[in-house]
């Protein structure tokens, strides 16, 4: 397997938010001689080092549904935290999305102020690049707490973000697929990012992400066990959650962004009831062998993505693997986005459109396999869509 492929789709948002940050404040550049694993990197390059305000917004949803929002908090009494075993049992908190009534709810924020502030510390950000917990916190999701939800029984997607990364990276995708008819559970894997508030309002930081030894295979293995329970708790009679008489859950979908594009192959392998999942840009940890996923399996990533090879060949089922021309590694997430808005230089695929992609594909995707609805634009390459390559 590739290891500095691997690596590259490992490197944490939050320390390549602080790097854009850093490089913004002090009008430095990264040399051209930058390793491959830290080159999605280099376009962020000299920006004004005057100091500026952040306002950020999220793209729009773009089906004929609003987005709905509650966050909830889980705890998993059988099983202690896989991490910090001495903080008790595994707790998490999930950000659901959900199909609502337009005009109803009020704004939801993006994440909490000690959120916020866990991802400024972990990357180093400096004030002058104009980011702060507040504004960070406050970036338009189009989300809306509280609002009244759409009738009938939708399918459940769960999302999982990248190694380092906050549940609310996928803010954008999440809120796309409620907008489409999909209640989608966001999920924090406590420990492993920046910070997530739970119950008690405590926002732990990472405790794995400085570890050079750190076993992924473990990682990903730990995170399928979180969303089979998160998928138990929202499915299951008594459930943990207000709406959970939306879901279908005989119609359950996982994505995940780099290593949670892993996680979404491990929590297949070992959780039947997930029927089709997407790994966006994401090495495999492990690779599955021959007959372990013979469900549906998306592959969207970069042309940089040299390590799938192996695990495509050993899926099952029907299979789509995508590459997107211009795009890098946080094309797939808010990331690049948020950064456009705080004056960082453009990629050579611009974020609004890496979000567009990753939206259209992922929810055809699920359009197809979890709704049973033809998608003809997974059929071959679109005109609408010169971007995006179709391998084998």
């Amino acid at each position: 397997m590739n290891t500095t492929s691997n690596r590259k789709r490992r490197i944490s948002a939050v320390a390549i938010l602080g790097l854009a940050a850093s490089v913004a404040a002090t009008g430095t550049g990264l040399a051209a001689t930058t390793p491959p694993s830290t080159v999605h990197a280099t376009a962020v390059t000299a920006a004004a080092a005057t100091p500026r305000s952040f306002h950020g917004t999220l793209p729009a949803p773009t089906g004929p549904y609003a987005a709905g929002e509650d966050v909830i908090h889980l705890t998993d009494a059988s099983r202690p935290d896989p991490w910090v075993p001495s903080s008790g049992p595994r707790q998490l908190t999930v950000t659901m999305v959900y199909p609502a009534v337009p005009g109803t709810g009020t704004p939801a924020s993006y994440m909490t102020l000690a959120e916020a502030a866990g991802v400024l510390q972990r990357g180093k950000t400096p004030a002058s690049s104009g980011v702060t917990p507040q504004n960070l916190a406050g970036v338009t999701t189009h989300a809306f707490d509280g609002a009244r939800p759409q009738h009938g029984k939708h399918p459940l997607v769960v999302l999982s973000p990248a190694y380092e990364n906050p549940r609310m990276t996928l803010t954008s995708l999440a809120t796309d697929l409620a907008s489409h008819g999909y209640v989608v559970a966001l999920v924090g894997h406590t420990h492993e990012d920046s910070g997530e508030t739970l119950a008690n309002g405590q926002t732990p930081p990472c405790a794995i992400c400085d570890d050079p030894a750190l076993d992924f295979d473990s990682v990903a293995a730990s995170r399928a066990r979180d969303v089979s329970f998160v998928i138990d708790q929202l499915t299951h009679g008594n459930s943990a959650w207000r709406l959970a008489h939306l879901i279908d859950k005989h119609e359950i979908g996982m994505a995940g962004h780099s290593l949670g594009g892993a996680a979404a192959a491990a929590t297949m392998i070992a959780d039947p009831r997930v029927r089709a999942g997407a790994n966006l840009d994401g090495s495999f940890h492990p690779d599955p062998r021959p007959g372990q996923i013979d469900r549906p399996f998306l592959m969207l990533g970069t042309a940089a993505n040299t390590d799938w090879e192996r695990p495509w060949a050993a899926l099952g089922g029907y299979k789509k693997w995508l590459t997107v021309a211009g795009a890098d590694h946080f094309s797939f997430s808010d990331l690049e986005v948020l950064q456009e808005e705080a004056g960082f230089p453009a990629r050579p695929l611009s974020p609004e459109r890496g979000v567009e992609i990753t939206r259209e594909y992922v929810t055809a995707f699920f359009d197809q396999t979890l709704k049973g609805s033809d998608s003809p634009l997974l059929d071959g390459p679109s005109p609408n869509n010169p971007e995006v390559l179709f391998h084998h």
